[in-house]
């Protein structure tokens, strides 16, 4: 009787040593190159929401695991397995680019891993592609696109030129716009990927005389383009519209006035006004002495969903069911306001048109209106789930 009481206390005390382990969350994103620094946004906005909670998600300690994929697909997929096999993380996040996404999210999820998207949300994942293990926290690439197309129809402009990078969301974020755009298509160029001279997409495109222009360049790739319009003297002739991936805070602070008045579109501004996000803007002030961006917002939503989940389960991963049935509540204050997830577990959101600002402290932007509210993404009709 003794031995079976002393097994059992053993026991216990072993569960209770496994409870007070750490939820492992790998964190595959970009932190060199150009693009480095919406790795970096990404990866404080995560933080963030850790450092709020002691170390912990919805009550439950967590280790945040991050490594840099150098914008490769490769690495990411290296990453991606080390954080599987070798540290046993049933949770990953993190990808900026949808090149690395579409090389890595297949196959954790068919290793029944959750992914969580802070950013990148490829088409061929939102449709068909779709999968239960699968959740996009940031949007469909197509949206922040569409809104713009939206508004860019409204405003008047009877034809448009097309640039973006030819990669995945390159054509996603033109196909998104192409879809709400009613006039006529002047060009659709796609440039190399990480492309820092413009100048013969410049010039084609004032050749072409379109009415406005709309582009998706992220990262340094924007800052180029940018740069070199308004030095090519177009800035004040021929409008430019995008979505928020090229006009966030950062960007701007390099850019500078060849970006003032520009409208650009998201589902998020760091101006929206609701308890959440209120609260959020001015941690990430204190807590890193800038303004946040998109992708900080996205990183910070993420983890609080995140939390919401292993707080609902106990932070017990055992059932991954019980666990992914908690991330479909979406039981969160998101910084944005309205959110909840699609049949296809892409958000259902509300989405804004931004326009560029001086402020003292610089350039920023300022939300405009609302476009589309409780949007639904075009591909949601395509998953079987």
């Amino acid at each position: 009787m003794k031995k079976i009481v002393i097994t059992v206390f053993l026991l216990m005390i072993a569960t209770h040593l496994c409870a007070a382990e750490p939820i492992k969350i790998g964190m595959i994103t970009t932190l060199s190159t150009k693009a480095g620094y919406l790795g970096e946004d990404i990866r404080d906005g995560f933080k963030l929401a850790i450092a709020q909670e002691d170390g912990k998600l919805g009550g439950i300690p967590v280790e945040l695991m991050v490594e840099d994929d150098g914008r490769k697909p490769g690495k990411g997929k290296q990453i991606a397995e080390r954080f599987i096999k070798r540290d046993k993380a049933k949770i990953l996040t993190g990808i900026v680019f949808s090149n690395v996404a579409m090389a890595v999210v297949p196959k954790v999820v068919r290793d029944n891993v959750v992914y969580l998207s802070t950013n990148a949300a490829p088409s061929k994942l939102a449709g068909k592609g779709c999968n239960p293990n699968y959740f996009s926290v940031s949007y469909q690439n197509d949206n922040l696109d569409e809104v713009v197309g939206q508004y860019v129809t409204e405003a008047g402009h009877k034809s448009v030129y097309l640039i973006a990078p030819n990669y995945p969301a390159g054509k996603d974020h033109l196909a998104g716009f192409k879809r709400y755009y009613q006039g006529e298509i002047k060009g659709e160029v796609y440039t190399k990927l990480g492309q820092a001279d413009y100048a013969a997409e410049i010039a084609t495109l004032r050749a072409a005389q379109p009415e406005a222009v709309f582009f998706f360049l992220p990262g340094g790739m924007g800052i180029n383009f940018l740069k070199q319009y308004s030095q090519a003297g177009l800035a004040d002739e021929i409008p430019v519209y995008g979505p928020a991936f090229s006009f966030d805070e950062r960007i701007l602070k390099a850019v500078g006035p060849a970006a003032l008045g520009v409208k650009n579109g998201s589902q998020w501004t760091h101006d929206l006004d609701n308890p959440a996000n209120v609260q959020f803007v001015k941690a990430y002030q204190e807590a890193y002495g800038r303004t946040p961006t998109l992708y900080a917002s996205q990183g910070y939503d993420t983890a609080r969903l995140i939390g919401s989940a292993l707080q609902a389960v106990a932070g017990n991963l055992d059932d991954l069911e019980k666990f992914k049935a908690a991330l479909r509540k979406a039981d969160f204050a998101s910084v944005r306001g309205n959110f909840s997830f699609g049949t296809n577990q892409h958000p259902v959101q509300d989405v804004y048109i931004r326009e560029v600002i001086k402020t003292e402290d610089g350039y920023t932007n300022s939300t405009v209106k609302k476009v589309f509210a409780n949007h639904v993404d075009a591909y949601a009709s395509e998953c079987k789930m």
